[in-house]
Formats: structure tokens, sequence, C-alpha cells
């Protein structure tokens, strides 16, 4: 099999090309060059890339780097930009997987003449049979499963995705690392978005993207301002931080974000708290078959979050999730991920909060 594997230049996808060079398939490396500004998380930067090109040539293999820097600005650092400026929260990572990495390098793959696409994401996909669907499942690591951002996957992706570390630990994945001395074994994992530098920032990015705004901070309950903050563009719905205490010292939570008004509304805990949360149609993807009105399922809403039990079906206005018990509430533009509720570390599908 003629398999095309995504190098970051970190120790994942430097053990996965590894390992499918060990099982005897035709194995070559591709790193994206996506973004031209200041990095420093450890995934877009030219020591990456030599760090991906350095282990090709360890493994023998042909290593190539695809320019996607235009693709990357359109759909994923402009939609970034105009989310916040729009009071949403939007999450790159995941939009950088829909359309970058599993649309514009998977069709390049086949374009290219590659069977299948492997990464070094921490999760799992079973195959499928003529009758049953590729299934996409948590990792083994749980303290570094991946499934929530490729929770926007279907049918035709999964069929060509390979996931050689998805069964392994990270600890199993750098220790396979050392043992075959390969120079990433002990690099560290990158953890920001890859296109705001650590000095500068969320608020640095977005301040030389767009004009940044004050807001008042107002009671939910009685309507008072209580507060403000410097930047209504950088606050998400459920914060605590900078939200400060109610007069008898209870953490207020953000509950709403009205940008155009310049207004933060926040309240207690009780308050900031919901039981249910609205997907936009248009962003509503499935890894099978779509689930039926009233279905149970889990939902999770962030990479790391805690799996919360629900059921989805139609609102109103388009499709819902509704909580079995309160949630925080779920910021629009955050992506909702559900798992099946009888097989909880399989991926059922994902849509976008309104």
């Amino acid at each position: 099999m003629r398999v095309l594997v995504a190098m970051s230049g970190g120790v994942d996808s430097s053990v996965a090309a590894a390992r499918l060079v060990a099982r005897g398939h035709e194995v070559v490396g591709a790193t994206l060059k996506l973004w031209g500004g200041a990095s420093d998380s450890g995934c877009c930067s030219v020591t990456d890339v030599d760090d991906a090109r350095r282990v090709a040539q360890q493994l023998g293999i042909d290593h190539h780097v695809f320019n996607l820097a235009e693709e990357f600005e359109a759909s994923v650092v402009g939609p970034y930009v105009a989310e916040h400026a729009a009071g949403r929260t939007p999450n790159p990572c995941i939009e950088c997987n829909r359309h970058i990495k599993f649309d514009r390098l998977l069709g390049r793959a086949g374009r290219l003449g590659f069977d299948a696409l492997a990464t070094g994401h921490h999760a799992r996909v079973s195959p499928g049979g003529p009758r049953e669907p590729h299934r996409l499942r948590r990792g083994a690591d749980a303290a570094k499963d991946q499934s929530y951002v490729l929770s926007m996957l279907d049918q035709r992706q999964l069929a060509r995705l390979v996931l050689p570390v998805g069964a392994m630990t990270k600890a199993e994945v750098r220790a396979e690392a050392a043992a075959l001395g390969l120079r990433t074994a002990a690099k560290p994992d990158s953890q920001d978005v890859c296109f705001i530098h650590s000095g500068a920032g969320r608020a640095g990015f977005l301040a030389g993207r767009l004009a940044l705004h004050p807001a008042t901070v107002v009671d939910g309950g009685s309507g008072e301002p209580v507060g403000s903050v410097d930047a209504v563009e950088l606050v998400t719905v459920g914060q605590r931080r900078g939200m400060g205490h109610a007069p008898d010292g209870a953490r207020r939570y953000v509950v709403a974000v009205d940008v155009p008004a310049r207004r933060v509304t926040v309240g207690r805990a009780a308050e900031a708290r919901t039981g249910e949360v609205a997907l936009a149609a248009s962003t509503l993807t499935w890894v099978g078959e779509p689930l039926d009105d009233g279905s149970a399922a889990v939902a999770q809403v962030s990479a790391h979050g805690r799996p919360a039990l629900c059921t989805f079906g139609s609102g109103p206005s388009g499709p819902v999730v509704r909580f079995v018990e309160a949630q925080r509430p779920v910021a629009p533009g955050q992506t909702v991920a559900l798992y099946d509720a009888s097989d909880p570390d399989a991926v059922l599908g994902a849509g976008v909060a309104r």
C-alpha cells in the first residue's frame, strides 16, 4: 500500500511513519507549510519542517513540503478572526482538519496515487465491511485522545485514513521513538494554536487583525453594570477568569456576549448552566448514519472536556442537543462532538454550536 504520512515534525507522526515503514508499506512523508508568520507552538516553524525531513532521512523515505498557506489563511485564519469579531469561540484545529488535512491534503494524496493518508493523531479507525461502516474511536491513551478534533470525519475520509499510533499510549510512542533513535523522541508536544505566538497571545494576534472594543459587564439578574472588559471580542461564553465575584462572594461566569452592544452578561454558577445547545445545521456531519430524533448520545464540547449524556433531536430552529443534566453553557462557535451512548469510545458525528 502506498501511504502519504502527514509529518508535523513531532514524535507522534514520526512514529506513525516508522511503523508503516516497518510494516512494509511504500511510505512518503509530507509536511504542510501553513503559516508564514511568527510561531513558536511546535507545529509550523522552520525547525519542525527540518525535524520532519531529518526523521524521513532516518527512515529512508522521501519527504516533501506542501505549501498550503493561502488555503490555510482562507479556511482557518480568516474565519478564526471573523468568529471572534462576532463574539463567537472558534476551534481552528478542527477547522484545519476539516478544510486542510482531510480535504486538501487527502485530495492531493489521491491525485498523487496514494492509497491512504496517515497522521499521528491519537484516535483509532475500525475498518468497516461490505455492510458495516468504518468507525472512528477514541485513542487508547485517554489523556492524549484526539477523537474530538477528528469528529467531523465521514466514511469517505475514514476509508482512506490510517492512524498508526492510536492504539498506543504517549509513553509507548516516546519509548518506541527512542528505541529507533528518532530525533523527535523527547520533543515536547505542541500545545497552542499554531499561528499565535506565545509572546503576543490571542489578544496580540487579534489586535493586529481587527479592532478590539471595551465592553460593560452587566449582571444577568438585575441588568446593573458590575464591571468592564478591555476587549469584548476576547470574551467567551462560560468564561470565569476576569469576571469577579458577586457581593456575596459567589463566582461570576459569562452567560452571553453581545459584541455590537459592547456588553457581557454574567451570572452565578447556577445561572450559567444550560439544558441544551442548538447546532448549526450546515455544520452537522456524521461518521455513519445520522442519529434519529430523540436518540441518546454522549456529548463532548472541548478536546478534553467531560462527556455528558444527552439526546439529539430537532428544535424550533434546527438540530439541538439536550443534556440529561444541566451543563456549563456551550459557547457559540464551539464544536459539539457526539459519541455512542452504548459505546462511548465511538464517535457518531459533530456540529458547531449556534
